[in-house]
């Protein structure tokens, strides 16, 4: 009986250790996406950082909470080819060059590689935002005037100044400008 008991303490102790252990764990950023595809992004664009809520002023760092709350405004899982593969946009702006520029880049899992397109260089003053949008028709400013997305659309937004919409129609990556 007293085996029993002394057993039943110890894993109550043991779990109560483990609860408080898991429980102390930092949370994961918003702005963590697959350490392979870290390496990958490393190798390929060396020099650069995701952008953060850190990286924006203060203007663009209040509209983008206001408007997708704590999200990481360079990286966003987007079903962007529509095959259901992982898939990433992610904004990357330089870290030391004295003329920054941001760069959009859509990487997919193909297998254990990553298959990265930059779809877009822009000036980094003021850094630019990303977010997803889902499949439907959008109207532009640019050719084309219109697009019917099949699937998820990835926005790229300077704040104040200009929005691009990019879909993937298939064949190619389509953009248009939907704000200026």
């Amino acid at each position: 009986m007293r085996a029993r008991s002394f057993i039943k303490s110890v894993t109550s102790l043991c779990l109560f250790i483990f609860v408080q252990l898991a429980a102390a764990k930092p949370p994961q950023s918003r702005c963590d996406y697959p350490p392979d595809l870290h390496d990958e992004i490393s190798r390929k664009y060396p020099d650069t950082s995701l952008v953060s809520l850190a990286d924006l002023s203060e203007y663009s760092r209040k509209l983008f909470q206001k408007e997708h709350g704590n999200r990481c405004p360079g990286l966003v899982r987007v079903n962007f080819y529509g095959d259901a593969r992982p898939t990433w946009a992610l904004l990357l702006v330089e870290k030391k060059a004295a003329e920054r520029k941001a760069q959009l880049v859509v990487a997919r899992q193909i297998g254990k590689d990553w298959e990265t397109r930059l779809l877009q260089v822009a000036d980094a003053a003021p850094v630019p935002v990303i977010w997803r949008e889902g499949p439907g028709t959008y109207e532009g400013m640019s050719e084309p005037m219109k697009i019917l997305a099949q699937n998820p659309v990835v926005i790229l937004c300077g704040y104040g100044s200009w929005s691009i919409l990019y879909a993937w129609t298939g064949k190619d990556v389509v953009k248009l400008q939907i704000t200026d």
